[in-house]
């Protein structure tokens, strides 16, 4: 069989099929018999073509349906072998003869050298004026081609509508995905990836489509059947490109369609583009979702190192550290999440193992991959990439005065496997640690009690014991002062030590006893009792979480 399609309007080619040609009621009406090629009418006709001369092969393109009564072909069988293998040579799609005028019925030289060809020849049993059959599918193609712009436009649209409805390049290029059936890339004007979306065969992620077909090498030519459509701008002049689209043909073959589709949705990317920085972003962005993905196990270990290399990240067999960021509840970088991307990689460099930094605006964290040479150099590293993380984002404009610090939360150092399970402890570890005593860094293994209380966040038992436990301190300390949760917080975070709790609190030793023992006659309770100093602490710390 063809491999084009066989649909009545060959998006791929962009025409009409020949059996859709000889459906319609001009050459139906003629009696149309198909003597050979009858497995080839899934052919595009982009064209048709009437005439009679010997050399008519040299005046078509190829994709012609040729419409003829048989004068130019030749008395001799050598005459009629030689034209329709000319004519199959130049890729017509069919050869159309009407019976009567010249021949009673087609020669065996014309019928078997078609069949050899592989070229569809027909043959019409009736008369029919030529100019009908040429207008019928002259028209239908017209109207094939309209069908395809409206297609194209509805993308275009879809692309706009994401755009105004707050949405970026992430969102214009999953739309294009979604219609091509196929992965989507951005690349940079030196072939460098800035963004992916879609996915491979059976799901596989872009990522790992592009490093087995555009990865290796950033020169190499794209795959037969890839759309490549430059996105305007980057520098003054006519004819400036600031990025490139690369649709590639990994889940299916890519249209006509397709291409006009990028086209309208580069005119859409290069808005967005226009504005500063944008492919920096981008490019943070898109190492961001790669991290997530793999903390979510949406990457097998196995197959991480080769997308991380697509990313620039080759720590080879080095320990990986992973370290989550997160920004306090509503804090944006004033100049962008570019801004910070840069900052922040500025400042890391200083730290001197490999990064792969990424950023995840929605929640608001920065995600980052570090190689140790050594897993016993978690601790100083960690120090340091706290310190850099930290100078990024007030060198971005983040950092204000009475403004929550960034929480900065290092997981455990290991493996891919391993940075999988730390790359998404250390993430929810930095949201449940929000509103904790500052410190440069946390551990995440440390703040599990934290994670699991946040994880209880919305289930009303919580609440309940946070009222039972502490309810009457809030009490007191809502109509009357001084306030006594901060003084039982800093006992308990002292284990029970009266005078460094004094000390902290800047009180005489007589005054802490006075108001602890004010607090045990609140709560009922004795603050020596182990299990009650359990609860409390629970409950301080939950206290964050509850209404």
């Amino acid at each position: 069989m063809d491999s084009r399609t066989d649909s009545a309007f060959d998006t791929h080619s962009s025409g009409i099929t020949v059996r859709r040609a000889l459906e319609l009621p001009g050459l139906r009406s003629a009696l149309p018999e198909i003597v050979a090629g009858a497995d080839r009418l899934g052919r595009t006709v982009r064209w048709v073509h009437a005439g009679e001369v010997p050399n008519i092969a040299s005046l078509l393109k190829g994709g012609e349906l040729l419409l003829t009564t048989g004068y130019g072909i030749g008395a001799r069988p050598a005459e009629q072998r030689a034209f329709v293998r000319t004519l199959a040579e130049r890729g017509i799609a069919a050869l159309v003869i009407e019976l009567g005028t010249r021949f009673a019925r087609l020669p065996a030289a014309l019928v078997d050298t078609a069949s050899v060809a592989g070229l569809p020849l027909v043959q019409l049993h009736r008369e029919v004026p030529f100019v009908t059959v040429t207008e019928e599918i002259h028209t239908e193609i017209v109207n094939g081609h309209y069908a395809l712009l409206q297609r194209a436009e509805e993308v275009h649209r879809r692309c706009t509508e994401a755009l105004l409805g707050g949405g970026g390049v992430p969102q214009v290029l999953t739309v294009l995905a979604d219609f091509g059936g196929n992965p989507v890339f951005l690349e940079a004007t030196d072939g460098r990836l800035l963004y992916a979306a879609g996915s491979g065969p059976e799901g596989a992620d872009p990522l790992q489509v592009w490093e087995g077909l555009r990865g290796q090498r950033r020169d190499a030519a794209p795959p037969a059947g890839a759309v490549l459509v430059d996105v305007p701008g980057g520098g003054a002049g006519a004819g400036a490109v600031r990025a490139r689209l690369v649709l590639l043909p990994v889940r299916g073959p890519l249209a006509p369609v397709h291409r006009i589709a990028a086209e309208r949705a580069s005119d859409v990317l290069a808005v967005v583009l226009m504005q500063a920085r944008q492919e920096e972003e981008l490019a943070a962005r898109g190492r961001g979702d790669f991290l997530t993905d793999l903390a979510e196990g949406r990457i097998a270990a196995e197959d991480a190192p080769a997308q991380a290399r697509v990313l620039g990240f080759k720590p080879g067999d080095s320990p990986l550290l992973p370290v989550v960021m997160r920004l306090a509840d509503g804090a944006t970088p004033g100049g962008g999440w570019a801004v910070l991307a840069r900052a922040v990689g500025e400042e890391l460099a200083s730290v001197g193992v490999p990064v792969l930094l990424g950023v995840r605006p929605v929640e608001g964290r920065v995600p980052l991959l570090l190689a140790l040479r050594a897993e016993s150099e978690r601790t100083p590293v960690a120090d340091r990439v706290a310190v850099a993380l930290r100078a990024g984002v007030e060198r971005a404009g983040i950092s204000r005065p009475g403004a929550p610090p960034p929480v900065v939360v290092a997981g455990v150092a290991g493996g891919w496997a391993a940075a999988s399970a730390g790359l998404r402890h250390a993430a929810e570890t930095a949201t449940a640690a929000q509103g904790l005593a500052d410190r440069p860094w946390y551990d995440a293994r440390r703040l599990d009690i934290d994670l699991l209380l946040w994880r209880l966040r919305d289930h009303p038992d919580l609440a309940a014991f946070v009222d039972r436990a502490i309810g009457p301190l809030r009490a007191h300390d809502d109509r009357s002062r001084p306030p006594l949760l901060p003084t039982l917080e800093t006992y308990l975070a002292h284990a029970g030590r009266k005078a460094e709790t004094a000390r902290e609190l800047h009180l005489n030793r007589q005054t802490l006893y006075n108001r602890l023992a004010r607090i045990g006659e609140l709560l009922g309770t004795d603050l020596d009792d182990p299990q009650t100093v359990l609860a409390l602490s629970l409950a301080l710390r939950a206290r964050r979480h509850t209404p």
